[in-house]
């Protein structure tokens, strides 16, 4: 009988141990599959949403004249007299290596116009661009579905006393609103926002932009060279990037790693405990197994071959269950965090990582047991014959 038999024999007369081991392998391989999946489904998807959420780059011209501060950000430029794009602006940036890694282009128009006898601030905007960029805008009312609707600011909408549906007229032309959008606590909640060739008009200011918001695409593109190539199409162009969105993401992501990483280590131990104390139970059950062998004449290392090669069995199959319940667990918290993760990454070495790990605390927890046990004198061991 060859000693794989011997440890296969083994495994199958002590059926509940092998179980027990097993199912600690699994429940600490199972955590670091999920977690790992989890933390890079995270760092993806909330990568993509963090790039769509609100412009990252914002393009201006180069002036040192009056500025305003508009969504946190201060824009140079915005008065009248100042220099402005030309509409076609937009054209030459199209022209860019990097565009298809611009998600979002919302070009904007910013003046004072005459609102309802009062001058107020208002920004030209396609509206289809701008909401997509500003998903964290909560509307009272519609989205504006033609270019005689306008979307009031909280404050702007409280001054003028109007909520959606009313009727507003901005420089002598009558608009509709279709929308309030809730307090912010930034610019928005002051500002009044039209249709883009609209306000080309009413401020007779044709295919004219005062600056232009941009997302872009980090996660899968270097920022500072999509900000060198606009620079390039558009020669004195002031372009700065919001690198703190990037950061904001890596931050979050780096937390949760190092919860992941923790927690990964922790049940790692655990499950290494619970195969250490159960090997080693099981091996001091079979005090007397082992002195027949090495009465016969099996040496040292074939006892500890024996032991090795069941506790390399229990380990690969615990990697595998371990692997597949992972991967079942990540897929449940992606189901529960729909809005935030949507698939899991294809990880190619994940598998192979999987069993490696199990191995590694099979291996680990079974070795001083291993060794007790091979010094075992046969002489006493037979004493429980």
């Amino acid at each position: 009988m060859s000693l794989s038999d011997i440890a296969w024999q083994n495994l199958r007369r002590r059926k509940g141990r092998a179980a027990i081991i097993v199912a600690s392998l699994v429940l600490g391989v199972a955590t670091v599959v999920a977690l790992v999946l989890t933390t890079q489904a995270m760092q993806l998807d909330l990568g993509n949403k963090l790039d769509e959420y609100g412009a990252n780059l914002v393009i201006s011209p180069g002036t040192r004249q009056m500025a305003l501060s508009y969504g946190g950000v201060t824009i140079p430029g915005v008065s009248v007299g100042t220099p402005e794009f030309p509409e076609s602006a937009l054209d030459n940036m199209k022209t860019i290596k990097n565009y298809e890694n611009l998600s979002v282009v919302s070009p904007k128009l910013v003046g004072t116009a005459d609102v309802d006898g009062r001058q107020l601030l208002v920004v030209g905007i396609r509206f289809p661009s701008e909401l997509r960029m500003k998903k964290w805008w909560s509307l009272d009312g519609q989205r504006p579905s033609d270019d005689d609707q306008v979307i009031l600011g909280s404050e702007a909408a409280s001054r003028l006393n109007k909520v959606a549906g009313d009727a507003v007229r901005v420089n002598g032309r009558e608009l509709k609103v279709a929308a309030v959008i809730r307090q912010t606590g930034g610019s928005e909640d002051t500002l009044i926002y039209l249709d883009l060739a609209v306000t080309q008009n009413l401020l007779n200011r044709p295919a004219k932009l005062t600056f232009i918001e941009a997302s872009a695409l980090c996660n899968t593109c270097p920022i500072d060279d999509i900000i060198a190539q606009v620079q390039q199409v558009l020669p004195g162009a002031k372009v700065t990037a919001l690198k703190q969105t990037v950061k904001a993401r890596e931050e979050i992501v780096t937390r949760f790693q190092g919860f992941a990483i923790a927690l990964a280590a922790v049940v790692l131990l655990a499950s290494g405990l619970s195969v250490f104390a159960t090997v080693l139970s099981s091996l001091n059950e079979r005090t007397r197994e082992i002195g027949i062998l090495r009465a016969i004449g099996y040496r040292k290392s074939h006892v500890t071959s024996v032991i090795m090669r069941e506790s390399l069995l229990l380990s690969l199959l615990g990697g595998l269950a371990g692997y597949a319940a992972g991967r079942l667990l990540a897929g449940g918290i992606a189901a529960r965090m729909a809005d935030s993760v949507s698939d899991l990454p294809a990880i190619g070495w994940l598998l192979p990582a999987a069993l490696g790990l199990a191995v590694c605390v099979g291996v680990v927890a079974t070795a001083y047991p291993c060794w007790r046990t091979s010094r075992i004198d046969p002489s006493e061991s037979l004493r429980f014959v």
